[in-house]
């Protein structure tokens, strides 16, 4: 199968006050049509900054420094800004983290929808609302003819993420980033959020990149994850080995803070300790050094690769074979 996106040793560099600090380190990843991509990590891990590099929305401050993303074969990359915006929000949609805030208040549902539609389809007006109209439908709102009239204050926090979703679906994309899309949403609207998302990306082939916190949201949505932390991939495989057989202490860590349904009575819940280092990039050895039970000396003196430890599972740790031998005993 023809890859969709492909990011190779992504590297993105932020300026401070206290110098050069790289916020993406060397990350890589695949995705085919139709497939989800999960994005999983605490904050301030890379996750955003690597979605906000794909789509060339980095600030003034930022830039990327190393690395290639092929789209269909083609560096984005390498494009000038012209050529990016007739990407963006073409061939490549993001759906922003906070629904509340993500339309303009000044402008009603309709002109802004139809402003996306024009932008990157050879439609005029009318061609444009009744494509509006039929998106709007699509996604499952009621009054569609009437909404488009409305303003993002007439509207509750889930309508407004299904405008947001038939706006960026609407030219058909092939790549769909959805950055934390239920966040501030209930439990119930949270689910039928990512069910429309599902059922529209499969209908259309779109591939989507999830950015979560919620693993119980991966694993209902994703086909293949990858676990960020400091900055760096340190587990990537397919979502049913992300949660039989995780490999990475701080995969098992997050695994572990989560409730779960099947577990024992007395079971409890295990928060991963200490927190994320300030200016991890300066670090000589493993990141999650200072975090991990199974850190060895050399562990704090050399920096682990990400390594293939099974067809379709790779981790960045020296001790993944303790690791899991540990897990296995664990749970036998």
């Amino acid at each position: 199968m023809e890859r969709m996106l492909t990011v190779s040793h992504l590297q993105t560099a932020f300026d401070t006050d206290q110098g050069k600090i790289i916020s993406v380190d060397d990350v890589s990843f695949a995705l085919n049509p139709g497939e989800t991509l999960a994005l999983v990590g605490e904050s301030g891990c890379g996750k955003s900054v690597t979605a906000l590099s794909i789509m060339r929305l980095l600030g003034k401050s930022s830039r990327i420094e190393g690395g290639q993303i092929l789209l269909d074969g083609t560096n984005i990359l390498a494009l000038d800004e012209k050529q990016m915006q007739d990407i963006r929000g073409n061939q490549i949609s993001m759906i922003f983290q906070e629904p509340m805030t993500s339309l303009n208040p000044v402008f009603t549902i309709g002109y802004q929808i139809m402003e996306a539609i024009q932008i990157h389809q050879s439609l005029d007006k009318k061609q444009a609302r009744d494509k509006a109209i039929e998106m709007l439908k699509k996604v499952g709102l009621p009054r569609a003819e009437q909404m488009m009239d409305e303003y993002p204050f007439a509207l509750s926090g889930g309508m407004r993420q299904r405008v947001m979703i038939a706006m960026a679906l609407a030219s058909k994309p092939k790549v769909l980033i959805a950055d934390e899309p239920t966040t501030a949403l209930d439990v119930t609207v949270q689910a039928q959020i990512m069910r429309l998302m599902k059922e529209l990306c499969t209908e259309s082939g779109t591939a989507i990149i999830l950015i979560t916190h919620d693993l119980g949201v991966v694993a209902e949505m994703a086909d293949k994850v990858i676990v960020m932390y400091a900055g760096q991939v340190v587990e990537d495989t397919d979502v049913f080995t992300l949660f039989e057989k995780p490999n990475h202490p701080y995969t098992q860590g997050l695994l572990g803070s989560v409730a779960r349904l099947d577990a024992d009575d007395d079971t409890q819940l295990v928060a991963i300790p200490g927190a994320v280092p300030a200016r991890y990039q300066s670090m000589i050895g493993c990141r999650f050094y200072n975090r991990c039970s199974f850190a060895k000396d050399h562990c704090r003196t050399q920096s682990p690769p990400l390594s293939e430890i099974a067809q379709g599972h790779a981790v960045r740790c020296w001790e993944a074979d303790e690791v899991g031998r540990n897990r296995e005993e664990r749970y036998e």
